[in-house]
């Protein structure tokens, strides 16, 4: 494994997790998308290494959720460490999931795994204009919703 793509691994990770909310899952389809990455040997050498990471976790993603669906398989209950972790973030929880699935992975790319506004928009395969314009409207409705609960002034 390249240097470059071992420091990549938190990011997926982090992104995977904040699809799936569950530690094991989100691990588990971590060490699959990079599975897929390396078997995929045609496309180590050219392109966006990292685009093509989150593209794939995204589809693990999606795939997991269309599983639980045909299974009707319910998640485990929460440990400790993660009751007290959806706890001290619910208000932030909350407010970001009123916002479209769209921006919400945005903030996701932007604030959480820290990704430069170039390697989003390589994920998401927009311009960087369409980006920061995204991007704006994501912040501006947050603060509107946490203006309105009286955590924004």
């Amino acid at each position: 494994m390249s240097i470059e793509i071992q420091d990549q691994y938190d990011k997926i990770y982090r992104y995977c997790y904040f699809k799936v909310k569950n530690k094991e899952v989100a691990e588990d389809l971590t060490q699959e998308a990079f599975l897929k990455y390396f078997a995929q040997t045609s496309y180590i050498n050219r392109g966006k290494p990292l685009a093509y990471l989150y593209t794939i976790a995204k589809h693990l993603t999606i795939d997991y959720f269309e599983q639980l669906e045909k299974q009707l398989v319910y998640e485990d209950v929460p440990t400790e460490e993660g009751i007290y972790q959806f706890e001290t973030n619910i208000i932030f929880q909350e407010v970001v999931e009123t916002l479209p699935k769209e921006l919400q992975e945005l903030l996701l790319l932007r604030f959480t795994n820290e990704l430069g506004m170039s390697e989003i928009s390589n994920i998401l395969g927009i311009s960087r204009f369409a980006l920061y314009r995204k991007l704006h409207l994501a912040m501006d409705k947050l603060r509107a919703v946490l203006r309105k609960e009286d955590f924004y002034e």
